[in-house]
């Protein structure tokens, strides 16, 4: 298992699918010099995803070699589908930065908690179900698509109250500037100097 260094933080973006955890985290990263680490998964890309830019998408063979070399620093299957975090990739992601951000469910993001105790902050955001619905078909998911994560949004929510923070994305530019000025408070109380 990788050893964080003193100053390297990992923030992790997690809850329901379609409350713009991605957008939100990639907004925020770019006030901070924050590099993301993306996870491998076994599912079919959506029609907006590609590969390298939102997941690592690889074949069930694949992933399972990759599993049993021991390359995955934690890895999850959600209804048949697999997802990891390449260990290799987190360590490069470290070298030329101090902070690392990572989009998960809640199983990983607890993982990495377990592993990583107080140098992970996980950031939960949300938004209610029938907003969730709306944005999954504003980016044209497909329905089955949509009932599998509706299937999942109670669950996932529970976890809410688990993690360090909470917000309810209504407003994508609003919803960052929150998540900005609690890392920056999290950050100038850990005094942590990062070169621009």
């Amino acid at each position: 298992m990788y050893q964080i260094k003193e100053k390297e933080k990992i923030f992790i973006y997690t809850g329901p699918d379609g409350s713009g955890r991605k957008t939100i985290s990639k907004m925020v990263a770019t006030m901070f010099d924050m590099e993301t680490v993306l996870s491998y998964t076994t599912r079919p890309p959506r029609h907006y995803e590609q590969d390298g830019r939102d997941y690592h998408f690889v074949d069930t063979e694949t992933f399972e070699r990759m599993k049993n070399n021991g390359e995955f620093l934690e890895h999850v299957e959600i209804e048949g589908i697999h997802y990891g975090i390449r260990e290799e990739d987190v360590i490069k992601a470290f070298e030329n930065h101090n902070l690392i951000y990572l989009t998960l469910n809640p199983e990983g993001a607890e993982k990495l908690k377990q592993m990583y105790g107080d140098r992970v902050m996980r950031l939960f955001i949300y938004a209610d179900r029938d907003t969730v619905i709306e944005r999954q078909r504003a980016r044209k998911d497909d329905e089955e698509a949509i009932a599998r994560h509706l299937r999942q949004y109670d669950s996932i929510m529970e976890y809410k109250n688990q993690c360090e923070y909470a917000f309810e994305n209504f407003d994508a530019p609003q919803c960052s500037f929150q998540v900005s000025e609690v890392i920056e408070a999290f950050l100038d109380r850990d005094i942590i100097i990062t070169d621009y």
